[in-house]
Protein backbone atom coordinates (compact mmCIF):
# COMPACT_ATOMS: atom_id res chain seq x y z
CA UNK A 1 0.00 0.00 0.00
CA UNK A 2 1.13 3.56 -0.71
CA UNK A 3 1.14 4.46 2.98
CA UNK A 4 3.56 1.61 3.68
CA UNK A 5 5.84 2.83 0.91
CA UNK A 6 5.88 6.29 2.47
CA UNK A 7 6.66 4.81 5.89
CA UNK A 8 9.57 2.79 4.52
CA UNK A 9 10.86 5.90 2.77
CA UNK A 10 10.69 7.89 5.99
CA UNK A 11 12.56 5.19 7.94
CA UNK A 12 15.23 4.97 5.25
CA UNK A 13 15.66 8.73 5.34
CA UNK A 14 16.24 8.58 9.08
CA UNK A 15 18.78 5.77 8.82
CA UNK A 16 20.86 7.60 6.26
CA UNK A 17 20.45 11.11 7.62
CA UNK A 18 24.08 11.04 8.76
CA UNK A 19 25.16 11.41 5.13
CA UNK A 20 25.23 14.96 3.82
CA UNK A 21 22.55 15.32 1.17
CA UNK A 22 22.54 17.60 -1.83
CA UNK A 23 22.80 17.79 -5.61
CA UNK A 24 25.61 15.57 -6.90
CA UNK A 25 25.24 16.39 -10.62
CA UNK A 26 28.15 18.59 -11.68
CA UNK A 27 26.13 20.00 -14.57
CA UNK A 28 23.50 21.44 -12.23
CA UNK A 29 23.63 25.07 -11.10
CA UNK A 30 23.31 24.01 -7.46
CA UNK A 31 25.93 21.23 -7.53
CA UNK A 32 27.26 20.53 -4.03
CA UNK A 33 30.77 19.07 -4.01
CA UNK A 34 30.39 18.09 -0.35
CA UNK A 35 27.20 16.06 -0.85
CA UNK A 36 27.49 12.31 -0.28
CA UNK A 37 23.85 11.43 -1.02
CA UNK A 38 21.68 12.67 -3.89
CA UNK A 39 18.51 14.37 -2.60
CA UNK A 40 16.79 15.12 -5.90
CA UNK A 41 17.27 18.88 -5.55
CA UNK A 42 19.33 19.45 -8.73
CA UNK A 43 18.34 22.50 -10.73
CA UNK A 44 19.27 23.43 -14.28
CA UNK A 45 19.18 26.52 -16.45
CA UNK A 46 16.12 26.56 -18.67
CA UNK A 47 14.78 28.57 -21.56
CA UNK A 48 12.11 29.91 -19.24
CA UNK A 49 14.66 31.89 -17.26
CA UNK A 50 14.05 29.95 -14.06
CA UNK A 51 14.93 26.45 -12.92
CA UNK A 52 12.76 23.38 -13.34
CA UNK A 53 13.70 20.54 -10.95
CA UNK A 54 14.20 16.97 -12.15
CA UNK A 55 11.95 15.55 -9.43
CA UNK A 56 8.66 16.79 -8.01
CA UNK A 57 10.43 18.66 -5.22
CA UNK A 58 9.61 22.32 -4.65
CA UNK A 59 10.69 24.55 -1.77
CA UNK A 60 10.22 28.16 -0.74
CA UNK A 61 13.03 30.65 -0.14
CA UNK A 62 13.48 29.30 3.40
CA UNK A 63 13.89 25.71 2.27
CA UNK A 64 10.40 24.60 3.32
CA UNK A 65 8.66 22.06 1.11
CA UNK A 66 5.69 23.59 -0.66
CA UNK A 67 4.31 20.27 -1.95
CA UNK A 68 1.32 18.55 -0.34
CA UNK A 69 -1.17 15.99 -1.69
CA UNK A 70 -1.90 13.67 1.23
CA UNK A 71 -5.60 13.44 0.41
CA UNK A 72 -4.82 12.01 -3.00
CA UNK A 73 -2.46 9.43 -1.52
CA UNK A 74 -5.26 8.35 0.82
CA UNK A 75 -7.68 7.83 -2.07
CA UNK A 76 -5.13 5.89 -4.10
CA UNK A 77 -4.58 3.66 -1.07
CA UNK A 78 -8.32 3.22 -0.55
CA UNK A 79 -8.79 2.00 -4.12
CA UNK A 80 -5.81 -0.34 -3.75
CA UNK A 81 -7.45 -1.97 -0.73
CA UNK A 82 -10.82 -2.10 -2.50
CA UNK A 83 -9.18 -3.98 -5.38
CA UNK A 84 -7.77 -6.57 -2.97
CA UNK A 85 -11.23 -7.06 -1.49
CA UNK A 86 -12.89 -7.33 -4.89
CA UNK A 87 -10.36 -9.85 -6.21
CA UNK A 88 -11.14 -12.14 -3.28
CA UNK A 89 -14.36 -12.92 -5.16
CA UNK A 90 -12.58 -15.66 -7.10
CA UNK A 91 -12.34 -17.77 -3.94
CA UNK A 92 -15.23 -16.61 -1.78
CA UNK A 93 -18.22 -14.32 -1.48
CA UNK A 94 -17.71 -10.55 -1.44
CA UNK A 95 -20.04 -8.46 0.70
CA UNK A 96 -21.71 -5.67 -1.30
CA UNK A 97 -22.06 -3.47 1.78
CA UNK A 98 -18.35 -3.76 2.48
CA UNK A 99 -17.59 -2.36 -0.98
CA UNK A 100 -20.12 0.44 -0.54
CA UNK A 101 -18.61 1.28 2.85
CA UNK A 102 -15.13 1.41 1.33
CA UNK A 103 -16.36 3.56 -1.56
CA UNK A 104 -17.96 6.05 0.86
CA UNK A 105 -15.30 5.52 3.57
CA UNK A 106 -17.93 4.92 6.23
CA UNK A 107 -16.66 5.80 9.70
CA UNK A 108 -13.39 7.11 8.23
CA UNK A 109 -12.13 3.52 7.95
CA UNK A 110 -14.33 2.07 5.23
CA UNK A 111 -16.70 0.49 7.71
CA UNK A 112 -13.74 -1.25 9.31
CA UNK A 113 -12.48 -2.63 6.00
CA UNK A 114 -9.53 -0.27 5.51
CA UNK A 115 -6.22 -0.80 7.28
CA UNK A 116 -5.94 2.93 7.99
CA UNK A 117 -8.10 5.90 8.94
CA UNK A 118 -8.75 8.94 6.77
CA UNK A 119 -11.43 11.59 6.35
CA UNK A 120 -11.12 11.30 2.55
CA UNK A 121 -13.34 9.19 0.33
CA UNK A 122 -13.73 8.12 -3.27
CA UNK A 123 -17.48 8.47 -3.65
CA UNK A 124 -17.72 12.23 -3.11
CA UNK A 125 -14.94 12.83 -5.63
CA UNK A 126 -16.44 10.56 -8.28
CA UNK A 127 -17.93 12.05 -11.46
CA UNK A 128 -21.47 12.66 -10.11
CA UNK A 129 -23.41 11.15 -13.01
CA UNK A 130 -21.53 7.85 -12.64
CA UNK A 131 -21.73 7.23 -8.88
CA UNK A 132 -24.73 4.92 -9.18
CA UNK A 133 -23.12 3.03 -12.06
CA UNK A 134 -20.20 2.10 -9.84
CA UNK A 135 -22.54 1.07 -7.03
CA UNK A 136 -24.41 -1.14 -9.50
CA UNK A 137 -21.13 -2.73 -10.57
CA UNK A 138 -20.31 -3.40 -6.92
CA UNK A 139 -23.66 -5.12 -6.50
CA UNK A 140 -22.97 -7.09 -9.68
CA UNK A 141 -19.59 -8.19 -8.35
CA UNK A 142 -21.09 -9.33 -5.05
CA UNK A 143 -23.78 -11.32 -6.89
CA UNK A 144 -21.21 -12.90 -9.20
CA UNK A 145 -19.06 -13.88 -6.22
CA UNK A 146 -21.92 -16.10 -4.99
CA UNK A 147 -20.96 -18.35 -7.89
CA UNK A 148 -17.22 -18.38 -7.23
CA UNK A 149 -17.27 -22.17 -7.40
CA UNK A 150 -18.96 -22.17 -10.83
CA UNK A 151 -17.34 -22.01 -14.26
CA UNK A 152 -18.39 -18.81 -16.01
CA UNK A 153 -20.42 -19.21 -19.19
CA UNK A 154 -22.94 -17.21 -21.17
CA UNK A 155 -25.75 -16.48 -18.71
CA UNK A 156 -23.74 -17.97 -15.83
CA UNK A 157 -21.57 -15.92 -13.49
CA UNK A 158 -18.45 -17.63 -12.22
CA UNK A 159 -14.72 -18.01 -12.54
CA UNK A 160 -12.51 -18.69 -15.56
CA UNK A 161 -8.89 -19.74 -15.13
CA UNK A 162 -5.85 -19.00 -17.26
CA UNK A 163 -2.74 -20.71 -15.98
CA UNK A 164 -2.47 -19.81 -12.31
CA UNK A 165 -4.76 -16.77 -12.61
CA UNK A 166 -8.45 -16.73 -11.83
CA UNK A 167 -10.96 -14.12 -12.96
CA UNK A 168 -14.52 -13.57 -11.71
CA UNK A 169 -17.05 -12.73 -14.45
CA UNK A 170 -20.70 -11.79 -14.26
CA UNK A 171 -23.39 -13.60 -16.21
CA UNK A 172 -22.65 -11.42 -19.25
CA UNK A 173 -18.91 -12.11 -19.37
CA UNK A 174 -17.75 -8.81 -17.89
CA UNK A 175 -15.23 -8.71 -15.06
CA UNK A 176 -16.67 -6.25 -12.48
CA UNK A 177 -13.39 -5.73 -10.64
CA UNK A 178 -11.81 -4.31 -13.80
CA UNK A 179 -14.80 -2.09 -14.56
CA UNK A 180 -14.66 -0.67 -11.04
CA UNK A 181 -10.90 -0.31 -10.63
CA UNK A 182 -10.10 1.13 -14.07
CA UNK A 183 -13.36 3.06 -14.09
CA UNK A 184 -12.59 4.83 -10.82
CA UNK A 185 -9.15 5.66 -12.16
CA UNK A 186 -11.07 7.76 -14.67
CA UNK A 187 -14.12 8.90 -12.73
CA UNK A 188 -12.10 10.01 -9.68
CA UNK A 189 -8.38 10.34 -10.43
CA UNK A 190 -8.39 11.56 -14.03
CA UNK A 191 -11.62 13.57 -13.69
CA UNK A 192 -10.55 15.37 -10.53
CA UNK A 193 -7.16 16.26 -12.03
CA UNK A 194 -8.07 17.41 -15.54
CA UNK A 195 -11.53 18.86 -14.83
CA UNK A 196 -11.22 19.80 -11.18
CA UNK A 197 -7.79 21.01 -10.15
CA UNK A 198 -6.83 22.20 -13.64
CA UNK A 199 -10.05 24.18 -13.99
CA UNK A 200 -10.14 27.99 -14.04
CA UNK A 201 -11.86 27.91 -10.65
CA UNK A 202 -8.88 26.09 -9.10
CA UNK A 203 -6.10 27.72 -11.11
CA UNK A 204 -7.27 31.35 -10.94
CA UNK A 205 -6.64 31.62 -7.20
CA UNK A 206 -4.09 33.31 -4.97
CA UNK A 207 -0.45 32.62 -5.77
CA UNK A 208 1.20 35.28 -3.62
CA UNK A 209 1.13 34.08 -0.02
CA UNK A 210 1.38 30.75 1.77
CA UNK A 211 -1.96 29.25 2.78
CA UNK A 212 -0.98 28.85 6.46
CA UNK A 213 2.76 29.05 7.07
CA UNK A 214 2.26 29.09 10.84
CA UNK A 215 0.85 25.57 10.62
CA UNK A 216 3.32 24.20 8.09
CA UNK A 217 1.30 24.97 4.94
CA UNK A 218 3.99 26.81 3.02
CA UNK A 219 2.31 26.50 -0.39
CA UNK A 220 0.04 28.98 -2.16
CA UNK A 221 -3.50 27.96 -3.03
CA UNK A 222 -2.55 27.63 -6.71
CA UNK A 223 0.53 25.55 -5.96
CA UNK A 224 -1.53 23.25 -3.77
CA UNK A 225 -4.21 22.68 -6.41
CA UNK A 226 -1.59 21.78 -9.00
CA UNK A 227 0.04 19.40 -6.50
CA UNK A 228 -3.30 17.70 -5.92
CA UNK A 229 -3.63 17.07 -9.66
CA UNK A 230 -0.15 15.52 -9.58
CA UNK A 231 -1.22 13.40 -6.61
CA UNK A 232 -4.00 11.85 -8.66
CA UNK A 233 -1.49 10.91 -11.36
CA UNK A 234 -0.19 8.56 -8.66
CA UNK A 235 3.54 8.38 -9.31
CA UNK A 236 6.68 8.78 -7.15
CA UNK A 237 8.32 12.20 -7.12
CA UNK A 238 11.19 10.80 -9.23
CA UNK A 239 8.99 9.15 -11.89
CA UNK A 240 9.88 7.60 -14.30
CA UNK A 241 13.09 6.52 -12.52
CA UNK A 242 10.71 4.72 -10.17
CA UNK A 243 7.47 3.40 -11.67
CA UNK A 244 4.41 2.40 -9.61
CA UNK A 245 2.74 -0.97 -10.16
CA UNK A 246 -0.80 0.38 -10.21
CA UNK A 247 -3.10 3.05 -11.61
CA UNK A 248 -2.16 5.78 -14.07
CA UNK A 249 1.59 5.69 -13.49
CA UNK A 250 1.63 2.00 -14.40
CA UNK A 251 -0.29 2.54 -17.63
CA UNK A 252 1.56 5.70 -18.56
CA UNK A 253 4.75 3.63 -18.42
CA UNK A 254 3.10 0.76 -20.32
CA UNK A 255 2.40 3.06 -23.27
CA UNK A 256 5.67 4.99 -23.08
CA UNK A 257 7.40 3.20 -25.98
CA UNK A 258 4.74 4.36 -28.43
CA UNK A 259 3.75 7.71 -26.89
CA UNK A 260 6.80 8.99 -24.97
CA UNK A 261 4.15 9.41 -22.30
CA UNK A 262 6.45 9.24 -19.28
CA UNK A 263 8.43 12.29 -20.35
CA UNK A 264 5.40 14.22 -21.59
CA UNK A 265 3.46 13.73 -18.36
CA UNK A 266 6.28 14.18 -15.85
CA UNK A 267 8.10 16.98 -17.68
CA UNK A 268 4.89 18.98 -17.93
CA UNK A 269 3.97 18.39 -14.30
CA UNK A 270 7.43 19.73 -13.41
CA UNK A 271 7.27 22.63 -15.88
CA UNK A 272 3.75 23.59 -14.86
CA UNK A 273 4.54 23.59 -11.16
CA UNK A 274 7.78 25.55 -11.66
CA UNK A 275 5.86 28.02 -13.80
CA UNK A 276 3.36 28.60 -11.00
CA UNK A 277 6.14 29.20 -8.50
CA UNK A 278 7.57 31.80 -10.90
CA UNK A 279 4.24 33.42 -11.87
CA UNK A 280 4.53 32.26 -15.47
CA UNK A 281 0.89 31.52 -16.22
CA UNK A 282 1.39 31.06 -19.96
CA UNK A 283 3.81 28.18 -19.35
CA UNK A 284 1.50 26.81 -16.66
CA UNK A 285 -1.43 26.70 -19.06
CA UNK A 286 0.67 25.16 -21.83
CA UNK A 287 1.80 22.40 -19.45
CA UNK A 288 -1.78 21.75 -18.32
CA UNK A 289 -2.91 21.32 -21.91
CA UNK A 290 -0.09 18.86 -22.64
CA UNK A 291 -1.03 16.81 -19.57
CA UNK A 292 -4.73 16.80 -20.41
CA UNK A 293 -4.07 15.68 -23.98
CA UNK A 294 -1.64 12.93 -23.04
CA UNK A 295 -3.81 11.63 -20.20
CA UNK A 296 -6.67 11.19 -22.66
CA UNK A 297 -4.34 9.57 -25.19
CA UNK A 298 -2.98 7.07 -22.66
CA UNK A 299 -6.52 5.90 -21.90
CA UNK A 300 -7.37 5.57 -25.61
CA UNK A 301 -4.21 3.69 -26.52
CA UNK A 302 -4.52 1.42 -23.47
CA UNK A 303 -8.03 0.50 -24.60
CA UNK A 304 -6.67 -0.35 -28.05
CA UNK A 305 -3.87 -2.42 -26.50
CA UNK A 306 -6.35 -4.56 -24.56
CA UNK A 307 -8.69 -4.91 -27.53
CA UNK A 308 -5.87 -6.18 -29.72
CA UNK A 309 -4.75 -8.55 -26.98
CA UNK A 310 -8.27 -9.97 -26.78
CA UNK A 311 -8.29 -10.77 -30.49
CA UNK A 312 -5.47 -13.28 -30.03
CA UNK A 313 -7.16 -14.99 -27.07
CA UNK A 314 -10.83 -14.98 -28.03
CA UNK A 315 -12.09 -18.55 -28.26
CA UNK A 316 -8.66 -19.87 -27.26
CA UNK A 317 -8.34 -18.54 -23.72
CA UNK A 318 -11.58 -16.75 -22.87
CA UNK A 319 -10.38 -15.99 -19.35
CA UNK A 320 -7.64 -13.75 -20.75
CA UNK A 321 -9.85 -12.48 -23.58
CA UNK A 322 -12.75 -11.35 -21.38
CA UNK A 323 -10.34 -9.98 -18.78
CA UNK A 324 -8.70 -7.83 -21.47
CA UNK A 325 -12.05 -6.80 -22.95
CA UNK A 326 -13.31 -5.66 -19.54
CA UNK A 327 -10.22 -3.52 -19.11
CA UNK A 328 -10.63 -2.19 -22.63
CA UNK A 329 -14.23 -1.24 -21.88
CA UNK A 330 -13.18 0.74 -18.79
CA UNK A 331 -10.35 2.59 -20.53
CA UNK A 332 -12.65 3.41 -23.45
CA UNK A 333 -15.27 4.61 -20.96
CA UNK A 334 -12.70 6.90 -19.35
CA UNK A 335 -12.47 8.98 -22.53
CA UNK A 336 -15.66 10.65 -21.33
CA UNK A 337 -13.71 12.37 -18.56
CA UNK A 338 -11.48 14.39 -20.89
CA UNK A 339 -12.40 18.11 -20.71
CA UNK A 340 -15.26 18.91 -23.07
CA UNK A 341 -13.45 21.89 -24.57
CA UNK A 342 -10.44 19.83 -25.65
CA UNK A 343 -11.59 16.21 -25.93
CA UNK A 344 -11.12 14.50 -29.27
CA UNK A 345 -14.27 12.39 -29.14
CA UNK A 346 -17.58 14.21 -28.83
CA UNK A 347 -20.27 13.07 -26.40
CA UNK A 348 -22.26 11.57 -29.28
CA UNK A 349 -19.20 9.82 -30.71
CA UNK A 350 -18.31 8.39 -27.33
CA UNK A 351 -21.85 7.14 -26.79
CA UNK A 352 -21.65 5.43 -30.17
CA UNK A 353 -18.29 3.89 -29.29
CA UNK A 354 -19.53 2.36 -26.05
CA UNK A 355 -22.63 1.00 -27.82
CA UNK A 356 -20.30 -1.15 -29.94
CA UNK A 357 -19.48 -3.25 -26.88
CA UNK A 358 -22.09 -6.05 -26.64
CA UNK A 359 -24.45 -6.46 -23.70
CA UNK A 360 -23.16 -10.02 -23.45
CA UNK A 361 -19.42 -10.34 -24.00
CA UNK A 362 -19.86 -13.99 -24.97
CA UNK A 363 -21.43 -12.72 -28.21
CA UNK A 364 -18.46 -10.58 -29.31
CA UNK A 365 -16.55 -11.48 -32.48
CA UNK A 366 -13.11 -10.56 -33.79
CA UNK A 367 -14.83 -8.33 -36.34
CA UNK A 368 -16.63 -6.53 -33.51
CA UNK A 369 -13.36 -5.95 -31.67
CA UNK A 370 -11.63 -4.66 -34.80
CA UNK A 371 -14.52 -2.25 -35.40
CA UNK A 372 -14.15 -0.83 -31.89
CA UNK A 373 -10.39 -0.42 -32.41
CA UNK A 374 -11.06 1.42 -35.69
CA UNK A 375 -13.49 3.79 -33.97
CA UNK A 376 -10.91 4.76 -31.36
CA UNK A 377 -8.02 4.98 -33.82
CA UNK A 378 -10.05 7.33 -36.01
CA UNK A 379 -9.77 9.91 -33.21
CA UNK A 380 -6.43 8.92 -31.69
Amino acid sequence: MLKNILLVTAVAATLFSCKKEGCMDETAINYNSEAKKEDGSCKYETAEGYTVPTTYTFKDANGNSTVSYGGQIDRLSQLEEMVVEMKSGTTGMVDEQALLDMFANTGDNGGGNFSFSSTKQLENKCFPDDVQMFKDWMADLAIASNDFAETAASGQAGVLTSGSKKYLFDANGYEPVQLIEKGLMGAVFMHQAVNGYFSDAKMNVDNSVAVDAANGKFYTAMEHHFDEAFGYFGVPTNFPTDVPNSFWGKYCNARDAELNSNAVMMDNFLKGRAAISNDDMAKRDAAIQEIRTMWETISARQAIYYLNAAVADLGVDNAKAFHALSEAYAFAWNLRYAPLETRRMSVAEHTSLMAQFPANMWDITVADINAIVASIEAKF
